[in-house]
């Protein structure tokens, strides 16, 4: 009965959007309805609308305006960009299948392979008609070179890794409240705007525990302003130009940072370690690259510390002054005070 009811309502939909004429081609049908501008632009920016105007057949998965709005802000601006044409092609591949996949052909867990390589989408039928975790709330609209299916939320494969994200890295970072050390390092480096920057870039973010877990007198030392450029080679250290997914990390593998003749070293033998740090979460994306989250701070070999060590040796000498100065006044007085003492026993 369910089934029964979605197909008449498409079947009505399917005549309506054709104002009663023969059916149209699927790109026709989807610019008829009036429920699919996003998804029109797209298509027209990933050059698919001959390919799906083709014979087919095909079945689309549509997502609707409203489901394309539910994304985070700026996302669909991002993959519009023509520097992002692959990466939005493979969105709206994930939403098209080969072939007529009628609801009546769906099988609860069964799978369903897209014409975007090696992907696919999971099919639950254990509460209405779920696609990974979209609904179907219309099935079945006939097109003359296939069918479509509306669903009210947009399909995002796995293996994507740009836009996805909310804000810049800076600002996801700022956000996220674990590392203010971080942020304040690159504030004092100056490097916020290269960061804000479109990148793409991938960082690798030490927590604040991790700063903390440096020796003492570190990271304020770093902080000062004369060791400005320390602190800066130590940054770019942890980044590295493009977006450097994990999935795309082999064990052995080296990573060029953005400073100068230095690489990371990836270790995928115990999880993830980058150099000797762990990568504790990995993937946060950002509208301009990814952040993989660490448990260490990494120092580039090139670093000299002992500029941090002399400080702190220059510190104690200080403190070792001050007490040497402090023992001589106190030696000064008390012979001060003898001496008055001898004086006035010896007028008595």
């Amino acid at each position: 009965m369910k089934f029964f009811t979605q197909t008449l309502f498409a079947s009505t939909f399917a005549a309506t959007v054709t104002f009663g004429s023969a059916l149209d081609d699927i790109p026709t049908t989807a610019v008829n309805a009036g429920a699919f501008n996003t998804l029109v632009a797209a298509l027209g920016a990933a050059e698919l609308v001959t390919t799906l105007s083709g014979p087919g057949p095909f079945t689309v998965f549509a997502p609707t305006d409203d489901a394309f709005a539910a994304l985070p802000d700026g996302t669909v601006d991002c993959l519009l960009r023509p520097e992002n044409k692959q990466a939005f092609t493979d969105v709206l591949l994930y939403h098209v299948a080969s072939g007529n996949v009628a609801a009546a052909d769906l099988a609860d867990g069964g799978k369903i392979t897209t014409l975007l390589a090696g992907a696919e989408l999971d099919v639950d039928l254990s509460d209405g008609v779920k696609i990974n975790q979209s609904t179907v709330t219309t099935a079945n609209v006939f097109a003359t070179n296939g069918l479509i299916h509306i669903i009210d939320q947009v399909l995002v494969p796995s293996s994507l890794d740009v836009c996805v994200g909310i804000n810049d890295i800076p600002t996801t970072a700022v956000n996220a409240g674990a590392f203010n050390t971080l942020v304040a390092a690159l504030g004092a480096a100056e490097l916020v705007t290269t960061l804000s920057g479109p990148g793409p870039f991938t960082v690798f973010a030490p927590t604040d525990d991790a700063f903390a877990a440096l020796p003492d007198g570190t990271v304020d030392c770093l902080l000062k302003a004369e060791n400005k450029q320390a602190l800066t080679d130590v940054l770019l250290y942890h980044v590295a130009s493009g977006n450097v997914a994990a999935s795309e990390l082999t064990d052995g593998d080296k990573i060029m940072t953005l400073l100068a003749g230095a690489e990371l070293d990836v270790d995928l033998s115990d999880g993830v370690k980058i150099n000797q740090s762990t990568v504790t979460t990995a993937n946060v994306f950002n509208t301009n690259g990814i952040i993989h989250i660490i448990d260490q701070v990494l120092l580039p070999p090139s670093l000299d510390l002992a500029v941090c060590e002399k400080d702190e040796d220059h510190d104690d000498e200080d403190h070792d002054e001050e007490s040497g100065s402090e023992k001589i006044s106190f030696r000064l007085m008390y012979s001060v005070v003898t001496a008055a003492v001898a004086l006035l026993f010896t007028a008595v």
